[in-house]
């Protein structure tokens, strides 16, 4: 499985892909507004709604960040570290690991959004939010991320497994970093050559014919939420 759109049937799916954008910018205000354990801990139990609404496994989402989370929990660990006596200050690691968790929470909404909204949504509630040939060119951008990283992340997982059938694992640890970013890098390239090619062949239009986006009943919970996050966040 990779970081993209999974269609389970679950209720985020059947929600207005603006509405959710406006959920997750709302839910980022709170976490950066609100960075006592108290606060973070009102907006975990949110988070497990949020995986609950969405049918995302946590442990998917962990799985899918395990590379991030090495960086977020090394920085709280740095920040204990001083150039002299006593060399590690244990209470310096509170506010540090608040913001990397913090990030955490973010991230796991914005992985949610991902695999509960098809591209081509995502997509139009971009130009509708910016309007004109702006609109056009982030939404563009926003489309070919979302449908160039699973495949990036593909690519490097088999080479990861191909590396490892060869008994590749016995190899240092920088010989294996600089094995896998060559060739990860080349598989690259060679996938850009072949997408623009594609777009080229397919006479990619910067005004595709996009789905058409609309409010239901279902959106007005959600919009009430936002509501109370941003609230919340200027409170």
């Amino acid at each position: 499985m990779t970081l993209a759109y999974r269609a389970t049937g679950s209720f985020a799916e059947g929600l207005d892909p603006r509405v959710k954008l406006l959920f997750q910018t709302a839910f980022a205000f709170a976490a950066f507004a609100h960075t006592t354990p108290r606060g973070l801990a009102m907006l975990s139990a949110l988070v497990a709604a949020v995986f609950f609404w969405a049918g995302t496994p946590p442990f998917w989402v962990i799985r899918e960040f395990r590379y991030v989370f090495p960086f977020l929990l090394g920085g709280p660990l740095f920040a204990t570290l001083t150039l002299g006596p006593p060399w590690i200050v244990p209470g310096k690691i509170v506010a540090p690991a608040l913001a990397s968790y913090r990030v955490c929470l973010v991230l796991c909404v914005s992985a949610a959004y991902v695999r509960t909204t098809p591209v081509r949504e995502s997509r139009a509630a971009i130009q509708w939010l910016v309007p004109g040939r702006a609109g056009q060119f982030l939404g563009m951008g926003v489309a070919f991320v979302f449908r160039f990283f699973p495949v990036l992340q593909s690519d490097l997982r088999a080479i990861r497994e191909a590396m490892k059938s060869r008994l590749g694992e016995k190899r240092a640890l920088t010989e294996r970093m600089e094995i896998i970013g060559s060739a990860g890098l080349t598989r690259a390239f060679s996938r850009a050559d072949t997408f623009s090619l594609a777009l080229r062949a397919r006479c990619f239009a910067w005004n595709p014919t996009l789905p058409l986006l609309s409010v239901s009943r279902s959106d007005v919970p959600i919009f009430c939420l936002v509501c109370v996050l941003f609230g919340w966040s200027f409170v």
